[in-house]
């Protein structure tokens, strides 16, 4: 009997020892998957797409789920892909195409047009981005108001709530007010001399911006009426062979209208227009920011392709 107590008491001592080795290593796998849940939430946003449904895999791709996997909302506060988030929004916008899309997609899509506005309020730049939104918008609105029996086409309640958000936007584009800086802050614009003008706007890629600079100040038209900076802009977006074409052996050339007739001809280059632009991975068929990257197990650098 004695030795059975004892027995027991050993056996009681071992599983004591036992549960203070066991302890710190169950800490340490605590702290460790505590350390995968970190890095699998700094998974860069990407959202994979079904190209081709088979036995094996079936689905579809829909535009709301995709704009939430890539995280549009938080990449309108990025300066990168502001421009590439705001040609989709006016595409949308565009042509009706946004009441053909599904009712969750019409309000993420206000959603992100919204914050787009709080972004522009707030850095106080690409107000003419805005602008532009919000012209095709009221267009939009106008041309649904009475698309069905004096009504618009849809649920009473979605196109309810799309009212408050189409005022909300409306409202924040009204309050924004650009102030002069003061008397304190120098130099201004108007006090550099031509020569910094000049180099300013021969680093300007689109055309636009360059009619609006002239419209702006008398020195910036004087530049932008120069053939130099027109021609720079032609070499910026166009190959040697497209221009070859145009010209053909002419000797007084126009530089502005040559460069919009190329523009007419094979449009302006992406990678110029967007800082940042969205890609397709061959590979996994995942479509991701180029800058952020995707989990993808093959090389990146030969997977690449623009969607």
């Amino acid at each position: 009997m004695k030795l059975t107590v004892q027995n027991c008491k050993n056996i009681a001592l071992k599983s004591n020892k036992l549960k203070a080795r066991v302890d710190p290593e169950q800490h340490r796998s605590q702290e460790g998957d505590d350390d995968k849940g970190d890095s699998v939430a700094r998974v860069p946003p990407h959202c994979h797409i079904t190209i081709k449904c088979t036995r094996e895999i079936a689905g579809f791709n829909g535009l709301s789920e995709a704009v939430r996997r890539l995280d549009f909302s938080s990449a309108v506060r990025d300066v990168r892909r502001f421009n590439y988030i705001c040609a989709l929004l006016e595409l949308l916008l565009g042509g009706q195409k946004l009441t053909h899309l599904p009712g969750a997609a019409q309000k993420l899509l206000l959603s992100m047009l919204e914050q787009l506005a709080d972004q522009v309020a707030t850095s106080k730049q690409n107000l003419n981005a805005l602008r532009a939104l919000l012209v095709a918008l009221s267009s939009l609105r106008e041309s649904e108001r009475r698309a069905c029996w004096g009504r618009p086409l849809g649920s009473r309640a979605l196109w309810h709530n799309h009212d408050h958000a189409i005022a909300r936007i409306r409202h924040i584009a009204d309050s924004i007010r650009i102030q002069e800086p003061g008397p304190e802050v120098v130099p201004k614009l108007h006090d550099l001399p031509e020569e910094c003008i000049r180099e300013i706007l021969l680093r300007i890629a689109d055309h636009r911006d360059l009619d609006a600079a002239s419209s702006a100040w008398s020195v910036m038209a004087s530049v932008c009426s120069e053939q130099r900076t027109w021609r720079e802009l032609v070499a910026f977006h166009f190959t040697r062979p497209q221009l070859d074409a145009v010209l053909k052996g002419k000797e007084d050339v126009d530089w502005k209208a040559v460069f919009h007739q190329l523009r007419k001809l094979y449009g302006l280059r992406e990678e110029a227009q967007f800082t940042e632009t969205l890609s397709l991975c061959r590979h996994c068929k995942c479509l991701f920011w180029r800058s952020l990257g995707h989990p993808c197990i093959a090389d990146q650098a030969s997977t690449l392709a623009n969607p």
